[in-house]
This record gives structure tokens, C-alpha cells and sequence, in this order.
């Protein structure tokens, strides 16, 4: 619970930003300077992306909660049983060597959105956050194709 309290006071703040930001790009358009209506426009610019850039992270968040969820339900969540450093973080060792049991699961039956979940798990604990989302982003696609199926 504590993340999502996170989750939200961030997200808060960034809409702050956001709209104080938007508010000086409309003063910096009304004045009458070449340099001040360039600021301006990019200062428009930035909080489109920046919205854009939260709008994402909460979706994917949401949608990989929502696969958690449904595999807690079904019991095949992996077990949280890896040795754990003093951060928090599973041991690199551990991780490595469960790791091969995921990605034989994957590549056994690769429309499976639940064995690219536990892959992108599996990459989480092995310290590769960039082959996580992505392992994750394919389970969430997998898993939006079976339910329109």
C-alpha cells in the first residue's frame, strides 16, 4: 500500500509541475519577444510530453498490477524466496540461477502471458529492469489479445 501512496503524492506533485509550468508558458506567450514566445511554446511542449510520460507509467503500472492480481489468484504467482542483500534486492547468485527455469518456461510455450510475467519477474531479480518492462509490456499485450479473443 505504501507504493501506491507513493505513487500518488508523485504523481501529484508532477501535475503541480505540470500546470505552474503550463501557466508560465501562457505568460511567456504574451509577451511581445521573440525569445520569450520560443520559451513559451516549449514550455507547452514539455508538460504535453511530461503528461504523456505519466499518463504511460500509470497505465503500465495499473495493467501490471491487474496481472499480479490474477496470478495471486491462481496461486501461480512465484514465491517471493530468494536471499535478500541488505537493500532489499534478491542476491544476484539466487536470481541467476532460477532465472533459466523462467525462460525455459517462456520458451516452451511463448503466447503464454503468464510465463513472460514470471520472466519479467525473473529479469527484475536479476537486476535487468530494461528486459523486465519489456518481458512485462509482452505478458500485458499477450494478455489484452486473449481477452479480445
Amino acid at each position: 500500500m505504501s507504493g501506491r501512496i507513493s505513487v500518488a503524492i508523485m504523481s501529484a506533485l508532477l501535475v503541480l509541475y505540470l500546470v505552474v509550468v503550463t501557466q508560465l508558458a501562457f505568460r511567456l506567450l504574451a509577451v511581445d519577444d521573440g525569445i520569450a514566445k520560443a520559451l513559451g511554446v516549449a514550455l507547452i511542449v514539455l508538460p504535453l510530453l511530461g503528461a504523456w510520460a505519466l499518463g504511460a507509467e500509470l497505465l503500465f503500472g495499473f495493467r501490471s498490477q491487474r496481472l499480479i492480481d490474477r496470478l495471486r489468484e491462481s496461486g501461480s504467482l512465484p514465491a517471493d524466496a530468494l536471499p535478500k542483500r541488505a537493500s532489499g534486492r534478491p542476491e544476484r547468485a539466487a536470481a541467476d540461477a532460477e532465472f533459466p527455469k523462467y525462460q525455459a518456461a517462456v520458451e516452451a510455450d511463448p503466447g503464454s502471458w503468464e510465463n513472460w510475467f514470471r520472466l519479467g519477474l525473473a529479469y527484475d531479480a536479476c537486476g535487468d529492469r530494461r528486459r523486465a518492462r519489456r518481458s512485462i509490456g509482452h505478458a500485458i499485450g499477450l494478455e489484452r489479445a486473449a481477452g479480445r479473443a
